[in-house]
């Protein structure tokens, strides 16, 4: 019998798959194409068909085309126009407004106190319900528009800046204070970039939120605006027409979504 040693056979080392990963989301950006696609793709055939009543619900092509010939040569534009500009000043207006109030409410008791009652009563009520009283008092031009585009995207804008205020790491803060760091510089270098993420995801809301409430001010007292052009196509059972206003609608909120989403790139890439 020989006396070497059994050699035994040495296992190969197999590849442990990284688990730090922290539900990191990765973008597949090609499934909502290819939803999309599949969603329109389902609607024309039924409409080639003869399944889907056209009178009901026109096929994708025919509203495309409908949306080219009114935006080209059409007044689309025009209504395109005076929403956007209504848009911008009053979810500008909210937004200002809200992180000034949220700002203040998440940083000092007593604003807080005041400021927090008079949210919680107001935030409740639909303001578009509150259209015609502004109308009464500011008239039916631009201003009561805005006013009520700002007054629905200042709420929830307040409440969200309060909490992301709130949540801020207090261990960072009391670094800064020992530090010697000013309130200010605490609130700019601490407060606000950890506010920042919960303020962004607030302003997707309050964009959608913003979209509604111009398309209602509009249908209620406006000769120009999508809300307007889909009144008034609904108004003669025009739906080419009327689906062109609501995909203008759908394009607008996806433009906004788009620039939102670059600006979390560019601002939290510390995350």
């Amino acid at each position: 019998m020989s006396d070497a040693p059994l050699s035994s056979p040495i296992a190969a080392p197999s590849v442990v798959r990284f688990r730090g990963g922290g539900f990191e989301i990765v973008p597949k950006r090609w499934l909502a194409l290819l939803f999309s696609a599949t969603l329109a793709a389902a609607w024309q055939a039924g409409s080639s068909l003869g399944w889907i009543d056209p009178l009901f619900l026109p096929a994708p092509a025919g509203v495309v085309e409908t949306l080219y010939r009114e935006f080209a040569f059409g007044e689309l534009r025009v209504h395109i126009g005076h929403s956007l500009l209504r848009l911008a000043f009053g979810w500008s207006l909210g937004t200002a407004a809200g992180l000034v109030v949220g700002l203040s409410m998440g940083l000092s008791a007593p604003c807080r106190a005041i400021a927090g009652a008079a949210v919680s009563a107001f935030y409740p009520m639909p303001k578009i319900a509150l259209l015609p009283l502004f109308i009464l008092w500011l008239g039916i031009g631009e201003i009561s528009k805005i006013t009520t585009i700002a007054l629905g995207v200042f709420f929830p804008m307040t409440v969200s800046v309060c909490a992301a205020a709130d949540a801020a790491p207090r261990p960072f803060i009391r670094m800064a204070q020992s530090f010697g760091l000013e309130r200010f510089a605490i609130i700019w270098k601490v407060i606000l970039p950890s506010a920042l993420p919960g303020i962004l995801a607030c302003a997707r809301i309050t964009t959608s939120t913003g979209l509604v409430l111009l398309v209602a001010a509009e249908m209620i007292g406006a000769q120009y605006g999508i809300g307007a052009y889909i009144l008034a196509a609904g108004n003669i059972m025009d739906t080419d027409k009327l689906l062109a206003g609501v995909l203008v609608l759908s394009l607008l909120g996806a433009l906004a979504g788009a620039v939102i989403a670059a600006l979390e790139r560019s601002l939290l890439r510390w995350r």
